[in-house]
């Protein structure tokens, strides 16, 4: 290996998820915040988390009506 081009490696990085679960790992930067982790994510935990994808449309139809397409051409690409 080259010298003085690689990282240094740290063998006591802690990881932080957005649930609150820490744990070590090794990773050549000292602190990683992650959004999930296998702690809560669905498919270790067997949980699932409804999420509501419904509602953008009726916020769009409450927006603008749902006769906003009507008599509109498509855009031709």
């Amino acid at each position: 290996m080259k010298e003085g081009i690689h990282p240094k490696y740290h063998d006591d990085c802690t990881v932080t998820c957005g649930c609150g679960n820490t744990f070590q790992t090794g990773s050549t930067v000292q602190k990683i915040t992650v959004e999930i982790c296998s702690g809560c994510h669905p498919f270790f935990t067997g949980t699932q988390k409804f999420v509501d994808t419904a509602g953008r449309v009726e916020k769009f139809q409450k927006k603008f009506g749902s006769n906003y397409f009507k008599g509109k051409t498509p855009a031709k690409g």
